[in-house]
């Protein structure tokens, strides 16, 4: 991998973004003896300019130095950049490559990598994974959406494998990176604002996670999914197709026959009850089939997976047991940023449900949680700034809608709203921007809210 060494003395790579990922790229930058640059035009974080300061990294904030920026001989572009920002067009209109901050790092280590995509469930696979292998004792890292950056972690550790979360804005700006492990979770209409709201273009960059593989490479994926069933009819791929399904039996792959998960490989087969997965919901048993299957190919004892499914205890923010008051369960399922994911929590739900939504809206259609809404749903408090589409979506279907405009006073009217036995359930469908930083920050609050009741 490492055929980049030698070839770098002296070669200028100016970072566009001084985040994450921006910082982590200049830090194995600098290690790797790149003259480095780094470029943001808003402000750069205080830990961040501390960090590249004390690497006696170069670095300016509010602005781009264009001129100085298109002497490049390689541009990392962090991926909330958007791809046809007008600076980034100049970049490539001279010619200068534009990487991701994963095709970067990439370069440099020889680690074995699993990489995992998909519109919803990448954290918990991700995060599943990285348990399941570390209790297998291996030596691995988690990087990607999670954590530190890869690239900082390529700079400072020294691991045999990483489990990488990765998002379509991440494998888009990919060359040769190359996972010998793939996981695609799952696909649904997400982001479509960043791909000239064109599915397909959404679809083929997660596939993108597969281009560099052969036949010597895996990809774990979810056969019930008949957007990347399609996707996989029309598009041959190189790598060993290994997939999971909660409807058929897959041999080679994982499946769930009897109460009963089934990963069967090669010569080799896992069984265990479906009842002593810790994470409820259908959506849960995938990503413990996708975990389990990457540990299985690495050779993972059998009773280690085992172990590890039945003590996961999942990732914050995602279907997360807040505190019972009056016997009424408040759950923090802030992550829901879709409304794929939202439908799993509404599918996952056994009480009569308290529903908090909303936020900035995506383009959301709303129409496929109908049935659930209906079934479950006994009132909806709004939390946007603009609650129109969900006003006009579920005004027919639930009797009481309340409009609020702070975690606080959705989270008291909703106190107002439940019975015993019922569910409060944060699951907004939506992008959290409008009246906090990011999905952390609105979880955080929800939970803080529900303390103080």
């Amino acid at each position: 991998m490492n055929n980049e060494q030698g070839h770098n003395r002296h070669q200028f790579l100016a970072i566009l973004g001084g985040g994450e990922s921006g910082v982590g790229t200049a830090i194995l930058g600098k290690k790797e003896g790149y003259t480095v640059f780094v470029s943001d035009k808003g402000k750069i974080a205080e830990n961040y300019r501390q960090l590249l300061d004390e690497h006696e990294i170069e670095w300016e904030e509010e602005n781009h130095s264009e001129e100085r920026i298109l002497t490049a001989d390689l541009v990392m572009k962090s991926p909330g950049i958007p791809e046809d920002a007008p600076l980034v067009n100049l970049i490539r209109g001279k010619g200068i490559p534009v990487i991701s901050e994963i095709e970067f790092a990439s370069r440099f280590t020889n680690a074995n990598i699993i990489g995992i995509t998909g519109s919803n469930g990448k954290t918990t696979t991700t995060k599943f994974t990285h348990f399941i292998l570390k209790n297998g004792g291996l030596k691995v890292g988690m990087a990607g959406n999670v954590g530190q950056s890869f690239a900082r972690q390529v700079a400072e550790t020294d691991v045999d494998h990483y489990v990488l979360e990765l998002s379509s804005f991440q494998l888009d700006g990919i060359e040769e990176f190359c996972p010998h492990i793939a996981v695609l979770t799952n696909i649904t209409p997400d982001h479509l604002d960043r791909y000239r709201h064109n599915f397909d273009n959404y679809i083929a960059s997660k596939f993108r996670i597969t281009m560099n593989q052969t036949e010597e490479d895996y990809f774990i994926y979810d056969a019930d999914d008949e957007i990347i069933t399609k996707w996989l009819r029309e598009n041959p791929i190189r790598s060993q197709k290994l997939p999971f399904s909660l409807q058929k039996e897959v041999i080679p792959g994982a499946y769930i026959k009897d109460e009963q998960i089934i990963i069967s490989l090669e010569n080799t087969q896992i069984t265990m009850p479906t009842s002593d997965l810790t994470l409820e919901g259908k959506h849960n048993a995938k990503n413990a089939m996708a975990a389990a299957t990457v540990a299985q190919l690495l050779r993972i004892r059998k009773e280690t997976i085992r172990e590890s499914l039945s003590n996961f205890q999942g990732v914050e923010h995602r279907l997360e047991k807040v505190l019972k008051i009056n016997n009424v369960q408040y759950i923090n399922d802030s992550k829901a940023t879709n409304v794929n994911a939202t439908y799993y929590a509404l599918e996952s739900m056994d009480a009569e449900t308290i529903w908090i939504v909303g936020g900035v809206d995506k383009g959301n259609n709303y129409a496929e949680l109908l049935p659930l809404v209906n079934e479950k749903v006994k009132a909806i408090v709004c939390l946007g700034v603009n609650n129109e589409p969900i006003l006009s979506a579920f005004g027919n279907c639930v009797d009481v809608i309340v409009e609020t405009r702070s975690m606080e006073d959705a989270v008291k009217e909703a106190y107002k709203l439940a019975e015993k036995g019922d569910s409060v359930l944060l699951s907004p469908a939506c992008a959290s921007f409008d009246l906090f930083k990011n999905y952390e920050d609105r979880g955080r609050q929800f939970k803080e809210a529900v303390r103080n009741l």
